[in-house]
C-alpha cells in the first residue's frame, strides 16, 4: 500500500508497469488521475485492474492535483476482497464506480476529508478487511500453487506443481485460470519478470539478472522485458511508472510524490 500525492502540477504520461497482483487505486483528489488502457479507452477516477495489466507498455497514467492510495492485493484474496473474480478482469481494467456504486464515492469523500497518510491507510486497511469478510476464499490447492510460485520467484515448472497436487496439469490450468484470473504458466512468467526489472531498476547488468533469474540467455531477458513494458532493458530502468517500490517517478523533476509505505 503506497499514497501518491502529486499536488498542482501535471503528471504526464506515466507508464504504468505489469505486476502480478489485482491493483486498486482509491482516488481522493482535488482533480482526478486517469488511466489509458492502451486500446483507446480511458478511465478517470479510482479503478481496479488484473494481473499483469499494462502489459505490452501501452498503459499510461497521467493528471492534475493527484492525490491516491494505491493498493496491491494478491489474486488469492483479491477476489474476496474487492467482490470481483480477478479473472473477470482478465489483465484489464474497470472503475470503482462500475464495480462498488455510490460506495465509491462515498470513500473518495471520505479519503478526502482523512488529513493524514496514516489515517488514510487505516482506513483503507479496515475498509478492505470489512469486505473481506463477507466473501469467500479460493481453493486452497490454488492459493498453495500461487504461493509457491511467488515463493520461487516464477522458478517453478507448472507440471511439477500439478504433480505436488496431485492434479492433471490440465486441471491446474482450468482452476488456476478460473480463480486467479491468469494462467499458472504466464503467472510464474509474470512473477520471474517482476523480480528481473526490480533487479535491474537498483542497478544490476543485465547479464547477471538474465543468469540469477532462470533465464536462458540475455536476449531470453530482452525479449520478456520488451514483451510486458515494450522497452528494452537498458531503458526500462529509467522510465518513470507507477510503483509501491523503493524506486517511483525518478524523472519527475520539480514535482513531488508523497510516498509513505507500508
Amino acid at each position: 500500500m503506497t499514497g501518491f500525492q502529486v499536488p498542482g502540477l501535471p503528471v504526464d504520461s506515466l507508464r504504468v508497469i505489469p505486476h502480478p497482483a489485482v491493483m486498486l487505486i482509491l482516488d481522493f483528489g482535488a482533480g482526478r488521475s486517469t488511466l489509458d488502457d492502451g486500446v483507446g479507452r480511458r478511465h478517470p477516477g479510482s479503478v481496479v485492474a488484473g494481473p499483469g495489466f499494462g502489459s505490452g507498455g501501452g498503459v499510461r497514467a497521467w493528471g492534475e492535483h493527484v492525490a491516491c492510495v494505491q493498493v496491491r492485493l494478491s489474486p488469492v484474496v483479491a477476489g474476496a476482497t474487492l467482490g470481483v473474480c480477478p479473472a473477470d478482469l482478465a489483465g484489464s481494467m474497470v472503475s470503482l464506480d462500475d464495480l462498488w456504486g455510490r460506495e465509491a464515492a462515498r470513500i473518495r469523500e471520505q479519503l478526502g476529508a482523512i488529513p493524514t497518510w496514516e489515517g488514510r491507510f487505516a482506513f483503507t486497511d479496515a475498509l478492505l478487511a470489512r469486505r473481506r469478510a463477507t466473501w469467500s476464499p479460493v481453493d486452497p490447492a490454488v492459493a498453495w500453487a500461487w504461493r509457491r510460485i511467488t515463493a520461487g520467484k516464477g522458478l517453478v515448472r507448472v507440471d511439477h506443481l500439478a504433480a505436488e497436487l496431485g492434479w492433471s496439469r490440465k486441471r491446474l490450468w482450468s482452476r488456476f485460470h478460473a480463480q486467479l484470473g491468469i494462467p499458472p504458466k504466464r503467472a510464474a512468467k509474470l512473477v520471474r519478470f517482476d523480480h528481473a526489472v526490480h533487479r535491474l531498476v537498483a542497478g544490476a547488468g543485465a547479464a547477471r539478472v538474465a543468469a540469477d533469474g532462470g533465464y536462458c540467455d540475455q536476449s531470453h531477458l530482452h525479449r520478456d522485458v520488451m514483451t510486458f513494458t515494450g522497452r528494452t532493458p537498458a531503458t526500462v530502468v529509467s522510465e518513470p511508472f507507477l510503483t509501491v517500490d523503493d524506486v517511483a517517478w525518478p524523472s519527475l523533476g520539480p514535482q513531488s510524490s508523497e510516498r509513505p509505505q507500508r
